[in-house]
């Protein structure tokens, strides 16, 4: 099915079972531990065996030797893969760094060898005997140090942000330099973990030339296409399975090692072989969100008009990697006439920096916003009028480009009415309770919506099962229930009536879980399966199909009514289509907005922070399923908290490696951390979007609330942190007075 023409009325739009609050179908697997993660597959290959990934410990340079004879003389050793017997392998897709083979040590902990023992402690401690000699290189590791010489280059975050490495429109120096108010102030973002509950883990069995991968892994097809260029087979050799993922947040977009290594040592064990990268190595041997220095400059009039404004951004990576792209939101959020952006890449020998949740506008819009806020102090207005007031309903690069829909302003205006917003004290460190400085923040949400091809397939059973096939993946996000949804709105069923099946490269090949595309591709391509399949039941039931309606389990015809499984009765019908988007997207821009307001308090004698209360508004499409909707924006909020308040991948700029890379180390938050969040949507459509007439809200929820986090901290102490996370090391010697 083509979707090149703005969708028009359609079965989705009854919304007997789409747009309801609906329990996740898979939920009860998962709450009582029968929902089989990767590593937890014990029972799809007999005899598994247990590998154990050695990292490098040097960050750059060349290993010149690994002795292995006392690791394989270990007890329960099968065998041991090091990287020195293979060429270096080719990169998988999107891949900036390389993940075995040759003797290159391009960053720290990457994958060098793989132990293949009886259990697991067997393999661990072999590993452990294993002797390897480094020729060290000298490293660039520092982003500070090396942001000076910083050039600016092309990105694209694989998720629909990026673009030149400088864009311009208009004359900024120029009317900057003119701007009756301006603002021009540099702030700094950490490097994050994607910090995941199930690690990276693959089981791997050969039969043959051909090799299956039970598996952790967002995009299947992606997977399939990248395992066969690294292993040198034909991509019909390889299957992927991946039902459930214990979440990825775009680190498990890509295979990583724990994938190629279980191949690789299943093949030299003869025999399959589960491997799971430990927590320790993650860190710094998969991928992470890069660290940013990002200057803004605004320049308004007396009355708060943006005239000038301008982001860049340096971020590091390695040199095969793309910059980080936070300020690919600064081209679309605001009015202004004069506009400048840049991305500026260091080249680091740190390990790779690649797609995490939001990549681009989560670490830009915790800088873009948190400098609105500024500007509005600035002038003196009040910080949600100050994003009303230079609201777009264009594309401010192609002002004949409109948005397809866009109520940045409703939600700003819902929100600042639902959250008290009229209470805030202007001036910053009024409000007291008991020891705690109270303060309010407020900051916009911006996510493009992105729509990619994706298939389904759907069979029709004499006892009116449908059963969906694709091999959509669901990462905690509840892709099975809408999905589930989806077939039964269009096929007229409950829901217990409907099969969901995922995550399986031999099922047509889907949009993946990524980019917050993949509810509403997926879905659409379900759809569009859905009504291949209810030509093919008109047909067998010699029904005219413009006429059939589909309800209650039944397809009825003027005085005709006939069960939906009589169509199968003498056979099980079976259909399969793929949603395939047109260039609708480039009539108009198509976007996610919405509105986060935060109220802080914080310890006058100790600078602690705490988060009191969390509102996010969002004008989103339509809501698939408002529940677990509701359930991807909060956990955007959490994540963004993190950001804001304590996530920081720690360097150790000497030796090139990120220092906390655990999770006693590196702090995430936890339930105490977080209070009662609220979330609204706003009531709308968007036909240009797809047939479910929906966009993405899974990564909505994190844009912005870092700054909007920010934001209230100032507000409470007076105090601007530019520097994230906000640690109370940071406040402590300029926090006002206790008395």
């Amino acid at each position: 099915m083509k979707f090149d023409t703005p969708a028009g009325q359609n079965p989705i739009d009854q919304l007997k079972v789409v747009g309801k609050a609906t329990d996740r179908i898979d939920g009860k697997y998962k709450t009582t531990g029968t929902a089989a993660y990767a590593y937890e597959r014990h029972d799809v290959a007999a005899n598994q065996a247990y590998g154990y990934v050695l990292g490098a410990s040097i960050a750059k340079g060349r290993i010149r030797a690994i002795d292995t004879a006392s690791a394989k003389k270990a007890p329960g050793v099968l065998g041991i893969v090091t990287t020195l017997e293979h060429p270096r392998m080719e990169r998988g897709m999107m891949n900036a760094a390389y993940l075995f083979g040759g003797d290159q040590v391009q960053h720290y902990h990457q994958a060098i060898a793989v132990v293949v023992a009886e259990t697991f402690e067997q393999a661990r401690a072999a590993a452990f005997l294993v002797k390897v000699s480094y020729a060290p290189e000298a490293g660039k590791f520092d982003l500070a140090a090396e942001a000076k010489g910083a050039k600016p280059v092309p990105g694209d975050s694989g998720e629909g942000s990026g673009g030149n490495g400088e864009e311009r429109v208009g004359d900024f120096e120029g009317a900057f330099a003119e701007a009756q108010v301006k603002l021009d102030e540099t702030y700094v973002t950490a490097d994050e973990s994607h910090a995941m509950m199930e690690p990276h883990a693959t089981i791997a069995a050969w039969d043959g030339d051909k090799v299956t991968l039970w598996t952790s892994n967002q995009m299947i097809a992606w997977g399939q296409e990248s395992m066969a260029k690294i292993l040198g087979i034909p991509k019909e050799n390889v299957r992927l399975d991946s039902p459930y993922v214990g979440g990825g947040f775009g680190g498990k977009l890509f295979v990583r090692a724990d994938a190629v290594l279980a191949a690789l040592g299943a093949k030299a064990a003869k025999r399959p072989v589960k491997v799971a990268l430990t927590r320790p190595i993650i860190a710094n041997n998969t991928t992470h969100r890069p660290a940013t220095i990002q200057r803004v400059r605004i320049g308004a009039t007396k009355d708060g008009t943006i005239t000038a404004i301008a982001h860049e951004s340096t971020s590091g990576n390695l040199a095969e990697g793309d910059p980080e792209t936070a300020v690919s939101q600064t081209k679309l959020l605001y009015a202004g006439a004069n506009r400048l952006t840049a991305m500026k890449l260091a080249h680091l020998d740190l390990p790779e920096g690649n797609a995490m949740r939001a990549p681009g506008e989560a670490p830009g819009l915790m800088v873009l916003e948190a400098a609105m806020d500024e500007m509005a102090d600035k002038l003196g207005i009040d910080p949600v009028e100050f994003r009303v007031r230079n609201d777009t309903q264009v594309d401010p690069h192609a002002p004949d480009r409109p948005f397809s829909q866009r109520d940045l302003v409703g939600c700003l205006k819902l929100g600042a009415e639902k959250f008290g917003w009229s209470k805030r004290s202007a001036k910053p460190g009024q409000v007291r309770d008991g020891r705690w400085l109270v303060g309010l923040g407020v900051a916009a949400a911006f996510r493009n919506n992105l729509t990619m091809k994706s298939g389904a397939r759907v069979h029709l059973d004499g006892a009116g099962i449908v059963t969906v096939e694709t091999d959509m993946t669901d990462i905690g996000t509840g892709t099975y229930t809408v999905i589930a949804q989806t077939a039964a709105e269009m096929m007229g069923v409950p829901l217990d009536r409907v099969v969901v099946r995922l995550g399986d490269s031999s099922f047509p090949a889907s949009a993946g879980s990524g980019g917050q595309w993949g509810a509403n591709s997926s879905t659409s391509g379900v759809y569009a399966a859905c009504v291949k399949l209810r030509e093919a039941v008109a047909q067998r039931l010699g029904i005219n199909s413009a006429d059939a309606v589909f309800a209650d389990g039944q397809v009825r015809s003027g005085n005709r009514a006939v069960s939906l499984g009589d169509a199968a009765a003498k056979g099980n019908l079976t259909v399969e289509d793929t949603i395939e988007f047109g260039d609708i997207s480039k009539k108009q821009q198509q976007s996610t907005f919405g509105a986060h307001f935060v109220e802080v308090g914080v310890d006058i004698d100790t600078a602690e922070i705490r988060v009191r209360r969390m509102l996010a508004v969002c004008a989103a499409g339509r809501i698939l399923n408002p529940k677990s909707a509701r359930s991807q924006v909060i956990g955007g909020m959490t994540m963004g908290t993190g950001a804001a308040l304590m996530e920081e991948l720690a360097v150790d700029t000497k030796r090139g490696f990120f220092a906390n890379h655990d999770l006693a180390g590196y702090e995430v938050p936890v339930h105490a951390d977080i209070p009662h969040q609220e979330v609204i949507f706003l009531d709308e459509v968007d036909p240009m979007s797809s047939p479910m007439k929906a966009k993405g809200v899974g990564e909505l929820g994190i844009c912005g609330v870092g700054a909007a986090v920010a934001n209230a901290v100032h507000n409470a102490t007076g105090i601007r942190v530019r520097s994230y996370p906000i640690t109370l090391d940071k406040l402590l010697d300029q926090m006002p007075d206790a008395a």
